[in-house]
């Protein structure tokens, strides 16, 4: 699937959360759009700040530290762009870095296929741009171990006020290498979402899942059911659909398939009771055929496999997505349904049942690896500090919810949630390090995060566990090799 770089570059238009959402490298939307990436800067209109959002978005600069720049300009290399695109609203981080640090951000273009391969040819070429996304969750720990990435901590003091809460500790500690942080974020997001049309559930009779979450009755059993329920109209009508929902289902079980002990080393949990019993249950929604056959459409969604589409129409009830998916203009959200007139709502993924706290399939909130021979680390420390400080203060907060409302069309209800779920997600992350490991084990694990609900050619979890156990196991042993004592 390719996304164009209009709809990566809407994730970053408000300022707290608004993380492209891969659900790292194992979300199509990870994939990008190499065309779309190619797009004149010079055509994109962003929308900027008004001067109130400016005067409140200034008021923060004195919470930064007190610096001047060597060096204005910091280089982002990606296959998207942070800087905003045509019909995106300017984030506050944005905004206040270039208030306190006249501070630039360059973009270092390269492809989803190439773009490891281009940070080392620019390193090897002592050209090295200055940061890359942590957020595809296939970076960490294969980049430390490979020397692609060097740690953060010369540069920012995780034990300062600014960067001591518990929402940046949960998350960046998963991240460390021999005693180093190796990514820089403000938080954890979601990967996922799970996103419905509420005139679908109004027309079809069902219950509202924003209210079964809010009476705490939303989990597996009442998904199952509505799936089916909503598939048996008839043809064409498909539960669920979506290119990431079985490791969204997965991880509410919160147990990953690949996690890292306390030496930084990986380890495999596919003999784990708790994820047997995800599995077991994607079994029985492949059973049930409540899902949108992709293999029937090229290995795509419905349609052109574009993201939401059949949302609209009302012949899909649950697409799991990003925010990403839906932050973005009225007219760019359409497939989903009208979100003025209040169609387009979501709730977190179900968990299994009331002994389960609502576990979230994670990845980090605008999270950053150093390149290795970054050539402005301090120019990246100033920024990820207006990132910080954008993401934590109630004023800039207010300045992205007027930006989902304003620009977005967002309701109360839609804002109220995804506090919500980063809430959620802020208690309870699940990182998933499967892609992250070696290039071996993301293979692997491509096939087996799939193959309980892979219509065909499904199989049970004990012949997956079966089949792959050990050569995950063989090839986790290699990368762990590399890992020395401490």
């Amino acid at each position: 699937m390719t996304l164009t770089k209009r709809i990566i570059a809407g994730a970053f238009a408000a300022v707290f959360c608004l993380g492209m959402a891969s659900c790292g490298s194992t979300d199509k939307d990870s994939s990008g759009s190499d065309a779309a990436a190619s797009e004149s800067k010079a055509e994109a209109q962003a929308i900027e700040l008004d001067d109130t959002q400016k005067e409140t978005v200034g008021a923060l600069a004195d919470q930064l530290p007190e610096i001047e720049l060597q060096k204005k300009t910091i280089k982002f290399i990606g296959h998207w762009d942070i800087n905003p695109g045509d019909g995106q609203v300017v984030p506050p981080y944005l905004q206040l870095f270039k208030d306190k640090y006249q501070g630039e951000v360059e973009w270092v273009e390269t492809t989803w296929d190439t773009r490891y391969d281009d940070i080392i040819s620019h390193v090897l070429s002592k050209d090295s741009p200055d940061f890359f996304s942590a957020m595809d969750s296939d970076g960490f720990p294969k980049g430390a171990l490979k020397g692609i990435f060097q740690p953060v901590d010369d540069y920012i003091d995780f034990s300062s006020d600014l960067w001591s809460d518990d929402a940046v500790k949960k998350a960046v500690e998963m991240f460390t290498f021999n005693g180093k942080h190796y990514v820089a974020a403000t938080g954890s997001s979601p990967n996922l979402i799970c996103i419905y049309n509420t005139k679908t559930i109004k027309d079809n009779g069902m219950e509202d899942p924003a209210q079964l979450y809010k009476d705490g009755n939303w989990n597996w059993a009442k998904f199952k059911e509505m799936c089916e329920k909503f598939t048996a109209i008839g043809d064409d009508y498909y539960g669920l659909d979506g290119w990431w929902y079985e490791q969204g289902i997965a991880n509410t079980v919160g147990v990953p398939l690949v996690s890292l002990d306390e030496s930084g080393k990986a380890v495999s949990n596919m003999d784990n009771g708790d994820v047997a019993k995800a599995q077991n249950f994607l079994t029985e929604l492949e059973q049930a055929k409540v899902y949108f056959p992709r293999e029937s459409n090229g290995g795509n969604p419905r349609g052109s496999g574009a993201t939401g589409e059949g949302m609209a129409e009302g012949k899909t009830l649950f697409y799991p997505c990003g925010f990403w998916g839906i932050e973005n203009t009225p007219e760019s959200t359409a497939l989903w349904g009208d979100v003025k007139a209040g169609d387009i709502m979501f709730v977190p993924m179900p968990r299994p049942d009331d002994g389960y706290p609502y576990w979230v399939d994670a990845r980090l909130d605008n999270g950053y690896f150093l390149i290795k021979n970054a050539p402005n680390p301090e120019g990246f420390a100033a920024f990820m500090a207006c990132l910080k400080v954008a993401a934590s203060d109630p004023s800039a907060k207010q300045v992205a919810t007027d930006q989902l409302k304003n620009s977005y069309g967002w309701n109360d209800e839609m804002i109220n949630m995804k506090q919500e779920i980063l809430d959620l997600c802020a208690a309870n992350p699940v990182f998933d390090f499967k892609d992250g490991v070696s290039n071996e084990v993301s293979d692997l694990m491509n096939k087996i995060k799939v193959a309980t609900m892979n219509g065909s050619d499904a199989m049970e979890w004990n012949d997956v566990v079966s089949e792959y156990n050990d050569k995950v196991n063989y090839e986790l042993k290699k990368a762990n090799e590399q890992i020395p004592e401490v």
